[in-house]
């Protein structure tokens, strides 16, 4: 990769870039059944949470109004 200019006390400090280890790590445990279950509950609740506030969202969220549903207030009706 690169050489270093300065003296380095150790050879393995200088090779560390190019170390490889000969230990292999452990295999990974397997999720249980129960836990893809809870997952995949939680995943589920988490998207349907976020439809669920779009529906209810996106109404509220329109700008066009017909005529026919203008607020007028109390004060501006003039009685």
């Amino acid at each position: 990769m690169f050489t270093r200019r300065e003296a380095v006390p150790f050879a393995f400090v200088a090779d560390a870039d190019r170390f490889r280890s000969n230990v292999t790590p452990p295999p990974r445990e397997r999720p249980s059944l129960s836990q893809l279950a809870g997952r995949t509950l939680i995943g589920l609740t988490l998207v349907s949470g976020l439809v669920g506030s779009l529906l209810f969202g996106l109404p509220a969220l329109e700008t066009s109004q017909s005529p026919g549903h203008t607020q007028q207030s109390a004060a501006t009706d003039g009685r």
